[in-house]
């Protein structure tokens, strides 16, 4: 399984691209806990950008897909 990091480092500084639960092979559970400590705190080297796209399952709303930005300066 892939993780965050791996995702994140292929990106150049700057970049924005998206997360989603599907990528890190999480639930749409799993990945909104994930993703809404990502948007108080920051992530491994990014910062969520935008609002998040929620899913819903078995009536519940969920993050299951987010929008980042990688640190620094866009080459």
């Amino acid at each position: 399984m892939a993780g965050i990091d791996d995702f994140v480092n292929k990106q150049k500084p700057g970049a924005r691209f998206v997360i989603t639960a599907q990528m890190l092979r999480m639930t749409p559970q799993q990945f909104d806990s994930l993703a809404q400590e990502w948007m108080e705190d920051g992530g491994p080297g990014f910062d969520v950008a935008g609002i998040p796209h929620r899913v819903v399952v078995d009536g519940q709303f969920y993050i299951g897909r987010i929008t980042v930005q990688r640190h620094g300066d866009p080459a």
